[in-house]
């Protein structure tokens, strides 16, 4: 390039570059660089024996395109809080490190970019698509502070930020205040060290805010107090540590507001997770622990196939419960069992019964009337085998009501010189216990209303041993 026409402040740059000094237009009036200035810099700059060349330029209002497609630039870029007027385009090059922080930009036009170090944007304000797509970045990726998009021009098919199948061999950072008016993609990406969208916005009402499906991290996806307005979609992705959505708030009213089917993760944590705005499905999840409380979860919920080993925090039985009413599939037999899983792991035998007796009145729902029927009598008497003391209850009430009858008149004897002395309490255990024989029964026969009273204990008594025999089979199988 011929330096003859460089203005001032492109001949600072210029002579600070090979130097790997710093040139700052913070201060002062405007300072105006050529984007067409920097590229020759990069590519054909002057060297200084023992220096190493570093472009850092800082406050400067950069003219023209930054053209770098498919360049290999071995020097660091640093332009710090500098106002594009068009967006760089650095698709397919390689650099050794990329600093735009704090700068404002019309849009950022990097696919498959190669960056040997850290690509930062930190604070920067970017009014178009970021696009970054199958990029290779062996440092962090760090957006945190910055503003992608407009407010109001969300809603879009492009994303506003492109990280699909993009490799982060540090962190990915969009943390401290990030925000999104629009989707923020990065499906497939795998990123081998945190994942952070802490204090977050991200805002696509009525369409998807966070597409991440199949994303694979290498330790932890933090959102803490993310706020996301659109579908969150975590569809398949492989996450080692834990999925921290404390304080966070969904929103995407009639629609999906947490996807998070096909998760592999040690932990899906929403402590103090505001009430969903909009379903959540876990379908075919595996969490170790499943961390949220029960008045986190939405209106409607789809839980089939989601496994865990423990959760948390503690709270009722019955509130738990609750959360499978609102399950759109219907009877989930697999949520209830993997309920009772967790609470057995934990010692709460109660609790296990008290779930599994929610789960065959909710499937007694589906079943035809004459199953219905028995199932209600099973319930009645003995609580469907979870709970036994409801059938001593009733065989002592049964044995009471007898044995005061059948003492107040007892019936007259078949044989009376043969027959044995008799006894009102044997009597009527000869009555209601189907495998029981005192004599009492073959000896004596009451007659008129007592004899129906007789028939109906009998019937009561071959009715509830039947319905404690399947009680007794079905807490035996679960064993």
């Amino acid at each position: 390039m011929d330096t003859g026409q460089l203005t001032a402040d492109e001949r600072l740059v210029w002579e600070a570059y090979p130097l790997g000094r710093a040139v700052d237009f913070r201060e002062g009036p405007e300072r105006t660089v050529r984007a067409e200035v920097l590229r020759a810099l990069l590519l054909e700059g002057p060297r200084q024996e023992g220096e190493v060349p570093v472009l850092r330029v800082a406050g400067a209002r950069i003219t023209g395109r930054l053209d770098l497609q498919y360049a290999e630039v071995d020097a660091a870029v640093h332009l710090w809080a500098c106002v594009f007027d068009e967006t760089p385009d650095l698709y397919g090059a390689r650099l050794r490190q990329l600093n735009l922080g704090e700068s404002v930009l019309p849009g950022f036009d990097a696919t498959t970019l190669r960056v040997d170090g850290l690509l930062r944007m930190s604070g920067c304000r970017v009014r178009g698509p970021v696009r970054l797509a199958g990029a290779r970045i062996a440092g962090a990726v760090l957006l945190d502070g910055a503003e992608l998009g407009v407010v109001g021009a969300a809603g879009a098919s492009e994303p506003i930020l492109a990280l699909h199948r993009a490799t982060i061999e540090g962190d990915l950072g969009a943390d401290a205040g990030f925000t999104a008016h629009g989707l923020v993609g990065i499906e497939g990406a795998t990123v081998a060290g945190n994942i952070s969208f802490d204090d977050a916005v991200l805002s696509n009402p009525g369409g998807t805010a966070l597409h991440a499906s199949t994303l694979s991290g290498g330790t932890n996806l933090r959102a803490q107090r993310l706020r996301a307005e659109g579908r969150v979609n975590l569809l398949g992705a492989r996450i080692p540590g834990q999925v921290n959505f404390e304080d966070a708030h969904f929103s995407n009213p009639g629609g999906v507001a947490l996807r998070a089917s096909g998760v592999i993760a040690a932990c899906l944590w929403m402590e103090r997770a505001a009430r969903v705005d909009g379903l959540v499905t876990l379908r075919g999840s595996q969490f170790e622990l499943l961390h949220i409380a029960p008045e986190t979860w939405p209106d409607h919920v789809r839980l089939d196939g989601l496994t865990y080993d423990r959760l948390g925090p503690n709270a009722p039985v019955e509130r738990r419960l609750e959360v499978f009413e609102r399950d759109t599939d219907g009877f989930v037999q697999h949520a209830y069992e993997q309920l009772t899983a967790a609470y057995r792991r934990v010692g709460d035998d109660a609790a296990a019964r008290t779930v599994q007796l929610a789960k065959q009145r909710r499937h007694r729902a589906v079943l035809p009337p004459y199953a219905r029927a028995w199932g209600y009598l099973q319930d009645v008497t003995v609580g469907y085998g979870f709970r036994p003391t409801r059938a001593a209850a009733w065989l002592l009430s049964l044995v009471l009501v007898g044995t005061v009858t059948f003492a107040l008149r007892q019936p007259p004897a078949l044989k009376p010189d043969e027959s044995p002395e008799f006894n009102a309490l044997a009597y009527t255990l000869d009555l209601l216990l189907p495998i029981v024989d005192f004599g009492q029964e073959r000896a004596y026969a009451a007659a008129g209303a007592y004899q129906w009273f007789g028939y109906a204990l009998v019937a009561l008594g071959w009715t509830l041993a039947t319905t404690i025999a399947a009680g007794v089979t079905r807490a035996i199988s679960r064993q």
